[in-house]
């Protein structure tokens, strides 16, 4: 037999004996889940679930997510601020959308220590069902156990949420209208401190 054929044998028989996985398909990874808490908004209370746990996850795309897209719903997201807010940080007053939203919030989680929760608690709650849109009132306290002393960790107010279903029937919020209410300042006041 020829030595070359003899070598190849000896080392498919090592091959087989030494249990080589080659052959072996690797188990899956486990993609990211980065929404791992988010429900697709098929009714309109999920939405406000998505807002409650994308604060305490500090999670920017499922924030995000809770706002109008205007590509399904024909409807751009806007932000209105409490009045003593727009006084206080000018930038309020300017068409605030998605963006500044977004700039805000990642602002915002650098302020927020990586194990600590921010708390969004709602109180008398209302949905108003207007056909494919509704309007969602609540009191809110928000809680941000931020690291920097120059700003207020407490927030309380009033919101309203103006919400719709867009082509893809999901709900998302188009409009939002914050209201100071009490001793503790405002969510807009939140915004307007960590903009910049």
């Amino acid at each position: 037999m020829n030595s070359r054929f003899i070598s190849i044998f000896y080392f498919l028989v090592l091959l087989t004996f030494t249990g080589c996985d080659i052959f072996d398909t690797r188990d899956a990874e486990i993609p990211e889940q980065p929404r791992s808490n988010f429900q697709q908004p098929v009714e309109a209370s999920f939405v406000i679930n998505n807002l409650i746990n994308s604060l305490s996850d500090k999670n920017v795309e499922n924030y995000l997510a809770c706002f109008s897209d205007s590509n399904f719903s024909g409807k751009t997201f806007i932000f209105s601020a409490s009045g003593g807010a727009i006084s206080q940080f000018p930038a309020l007053a300017d068409m605030w959308d998605k963006k500044n939203e977004e700039q805000y919030f990642n602002n915002l989680k650098i302020k927020v220590a990586e194990n600590a929760q921010i708390t969004l608690s709602l109180s008398n709650e209302n949905f108003s069902p207007q056909g494919d849109s509704l309007i969602y009132t609540a009191s809110y306290s928000l809680n941000v156990p931020h690291n920097d002393s120059s700003i207020p960790t407490n927030y309380q107010g009033e919101l309203s949420f103006s919400m719709i279903r867009d082509s893809r029937s999901l709900w998302s919020i188009y409009y939002w209208i914050d209201t100071k209410s009490g001793d503790l300042p405002s969510w807009s006041e939140l915004k307007g401190r960590l903009f910049y």
